[in-house]
């Protein structure tokens, strides 16, 4: 007997000639051969796997393996085990946090006291009046002044079933589904809930929230960076963020910061553009007159080209806009220079969502290991 040389490809050859009953397509490419052949002079050894034990062709497919090999190399002593494949667990995607909601939008800004909340409620405002569905998010535990804004202060917050779900109902105002931290904290103990109780609170009202269907979802942030920004980040993938900065030097080097921080790689939201608020000062009385309180040297706009993000809307600084702030009647309800401000910027705001849709995949909320 003529003696042959076996080596693991000369085993693998053999048994593509082994086909799979009704499938059209041999052993090998059907996986079942296991990565584990062994060769000890004559003798050679390796496993089948199979689908499942009782496979019914399986001693016949044993045999013809073992034909196959005897027919490349007469002398070869073959021994085949077999194995069951486990099969690999299939991999689905996470549901969506917020399933319903359409355009998550972050409202930030670098530092305190440069009018992002008030931006925030009054953007909410126009976006609902403009006929979309609307929730806005108060995230800043700083000083959660939505619920006042929207003349929601002392609001008691109730829960209802949901597909087998206990959801908290958001508050609702002027067309805006509201949540706030302010709801479910005491500003007098805020301090105490800066940290790990904060990030909790937080996803609670996002996660545990009947927010249904939402064309816009605004989010309040706090000002600056923390951590509940790295919490937000973490539990939805936000559609973009909106900075919002005063014309002051000190603010938009804030400002800066903030975007950096969007547009870290390990975070990468993009940023779809600036408000330059409390651009200028108009008397009520003389609605005609401009006075650049904190420069006019075109400073947000270089901000904007260094980053190449537009500037959405100039903001009027005019006193009605706080009045109506603290009597919880956002501006953009009247009729006044301010609110065609505000106007503007969702109208601006609608475009550049509309824009970074059509060219960016959706972002992915962060990851931590």
């Amino acid at each position: 007997m003529t003696q042959i040389q076996l080596y693991p490809a000369l085993i693998t050859d053999a048994l593509r000639s082994v086909r799979y009953p009704g499938s059209g397509k041999d052993i090998v490419a059907l996986g079942m051969l296991a990565d584990d052949i062994r060769i000890d002079g004559d003798k050679v050894s390796f496993t089948l796997l199979f689908d499942k034990p009782t496979d019914p062709f399986r001693a016949s497919l044993l045999k013809t393996a073992e034909a196959a090999i005897k027919l490349q190399a007469p002398n070869a002593r073959v021994t085949i085990n077999t194995a069951t494949r486990v099969p690999e667990p299939q991999k689905t995607a996470p549901a969506p946090v917020l399933p319903g909601v359409k355009n998550i939008i972050a409202v930030s800004s670098g530092k305190g006291g440069v009018g992002k909340s008030t931006v925030a409620a009054n953007l909410a405002v126009a976006l609902a009046a403009e006929g979309y569905k609307v929730g806005l998010l108060d995230a800043d535990i700083f000083g959660p002044s939505v619920p006042k804004m929207f003349g929601l202060e002392n609001t008691e917050l109730y829960m209802h079933e949901v597909d087998g779900r206990n959801l908290i109902i958001p508050a609702e105002n002027y067309g805006v589904k509201v949540l706030s931290i302010g709801f479910v904290i005491d500003p007098a103990s805020a301090a105490v809930w800066r940290g790990a109780m904060a990030s909790n609170a937080l996803k609670q009202l996002i996660e545990q929230a009947d927010w249904g269907e939402l064309d816009y979802f605004l989010i309040d942030m706090p000002p600056g960076t923390s951590d509940i920004h790295l919490t937000l980040v973490q539990t939805l993938g936000l559609t973009g963020t909106v900075v919002v900065t005063t014309p002051q030097q000190v603010a938009l080097a804030d400002a800066r910061k903030g975007i950096a921080m969007f547009r870290d790689p390990k975070i990468n939201v993009p940023v779809l553009g600036l408000v330059d608020n409390m651009s200028w000062f108009t008397p009520e009385a003389h609605p005609d007159e401009k006075y650049y309180l904190f420069g006019r040297d075109g400073a947000v706009d270089e901000l904007a080209a260094e980053f190449k993000v537009p500037v959405l809307a100039r903001i009027p600084l005019v006193a009605a806009v706080g009045e109506h702030a603290d009597s919880g009647k956002p501006i953009v309800l009247e009729p006044t220079m301010s609110a065609a401000a505000f106007f503007h910027l969702a109208h601006e705001l609608i475009d550049a969502v509309n824009r970074r849709n059509s060219q960016l995949p959706p972002t992915e909320k962060v990851h931590t290991h």
